[in-house]
């Protein structure tokens, strides 16, 4: 049985799978606090892997599974990733690095949080990924060199207030300019106003 927070069908919104279309399979719960985090992953139905399957498969036409959260590694193994693969779709997996992932995941999408308060009460211990996507307000990217990644985008930190948005857009479109190994990821999802 897993924790699952939801499973819903829309377009990645973020990173290098931006305007995918995608099945999300949130689950719930996550091992650290950031102060900036915007999901209520909490609320959550027990859910078997036939039933999970069983909802992914409501949309058939999705290429992709991304398992989300809060922190999709506290719940996840073999049996669910290898399960998941019969569906015929690619699986990924966005994570904060705090846990060691189980084989077999097409595509895992690193975000570690260790640079903000709430975020940097456990150390991020994967160090190679698919994609490295830091939630950017300006902190010391060389904190991140060691992180074999193929490809690495600087993501502005959304929060409530307008005017640190804005602030927060300029710091991560400067850093880019001033850092062309990173690009920049746009948090897509909000600006077309879809889950």
């Amino acid at each position: 049985m897993y924790p699952v927070n939801e499973i819903f069908h829309s377009l990645q919104g973020e990173g290098y799978n931006t305007g995918t279309a995608s099945v999300f399979v949130r689950l719930s719960g996550c091992n650290l606090r950031c102060s900036f985090c915007d999901t209520d992953h909490l609320p959550h139905t027990m859910m078997s892997l036939p039933q999970i399957v069983d909802e992914v498969m409501r949309y058939p036409t999705a290429p992709l599974i991304v398992l989300t959260g809060g922190e999709p590694s506290l719940h996840i193994d073999d049996e669910i990733i290898k399960t998941l693969h019969l569906t015929g779709k690619k699986i990924a997996i966005e994570t904060n690095g705090t846990r060691q992932l189980p084989n077999g995941i097409d595509w895992i999408t690193l975000s570690p949080k260790t640079a903000f308060q709430g975020g940097n009460s456990l150390p991020c211990v994967l160090d190679r990924c698919d994609e490295l996507k830091v939630v950017f307000t300006g902190q010391d990217l060389s904190a991140y060199d060691h992180i074999k990644a193929s490809h690495r985008f600087l993501q502005p930190c959304f929060v409530d207030d307008e005017n640190q948005c804005l602030a927060n857009m300029q710091s991560c479109i400067n850093a880019v300019l001033n850092n062309p190994q990173w690009r920049l990821s746009l948090q897509t999802h909000r600006l077309l106003g879809i889950r």
